[in-house]
C-alpha cells in the first residue's frame, strides 16, 4: 500500500479512456487500497478514480461519510450507469485540479451497477442530487476520459478559475452539453 501521485489536469493520462478488469487479482485489491490511502491522505477528496493516479483501468474508490472518525468507502470496479434521471447543478471540484471549482450539471439519480473488492457485484442507487450520486458520475467520467470541466455551467467563470491556479484552458472540443 502506497500514497501515490494524483495526476493534475494538463497530463494527458486523465484523458485517456481506461479498461476493463480482467480479474479482481491481489494487484486490484492492492490498487484499491493504493485508491484509499491517497485519497485519505488528500484529506479533501471524496473519490479518486484510478486514472488519476496513472493506472488506466476501471476503478473508482468514493466515501462520502457524514463524520470525522469513521471510514465508510465504497470500491467500483468496471462500473456501469443502468440509469440516470432528473438534473441537478452544484459546485464540484476535483483532486486532479486542487483548489479549483466549477458549477455542474449532473443527473440528479443514478444507479450504478460494478464489483466491490472482493469481485462481488453490486447495484447501488444514489438519489436526489446527493453528494454520493454527484461523486459517482464524477468518478465514472474519470474512467471515459471525461473531466468535471467539461460539463462546466459558465465556461468564462472555470477558464478565470484555471488561470488563477496556473491550469490550462478548457479545451473547447471536450464540452458536453446535455
Amino acid at each position: 500500500m502506497a500514497i501515490r501521485r494524483i495526476l493534475k489536469y494538463g497530463e494527458q493520462e486523465l484523458r485517456e479512456p481506461s479498461k476493463e478488469v480482467t480479474k479482481v487479482s491481489r494487484k486490484i485489491q492492492d490498487l484499491v487500497h493504493d485508491l484509499l490511502e491517497t485519497m485519505y491522505n488528500a484529506q479533501n477528496g471524496v473519490g479518486l478514480a484510478a486514472p488519476q493516479i496513472g493506472v488506466n483501468l476501471r476503478v473508482f474508490v468514493i466515501d462520502v461519510r457524514e463524520t470525522e472518525n469513521v471510514l465508510d468507502p465504497i470500491v467500483f470496479i468496471n462500473p456501469k450507469i443502468i440509469k440516470l434521471s432528473g438534473s441537478v447543478v452544484s459546485s464540484e471540484g476535483c483532486l486532479s485540479f486542487p483548489d479549483v471549482y466549477s458549477d455542474v450539471k449532473r443527473a440528479a439519480n443514478v444507479m450504478v451497477k460494478a464489483m466491490d473488492v472482493k469481485g462481488r457485484s453490486f447495484v447501488l442507487e444514489a438519489k436526489d442530487g446527493s453528494l454520493l450520486s454527484r461523486a459517482i458520475q464524477h468518478e465514472f467520467d474519470h474512467l471515459n476520459g471525461v473531466l468535471f470541466i467539461d460539463r462546466c455551467e459558465d465556461v468564462d467563470f472555470t477558464d478565470q478559475e484555471l488561470a488563477k491556479h496556473n491550469l490550462p484552458k478548457i479545451q473547447q472540443d471536450k464540452l458536453i452539453r446535455e
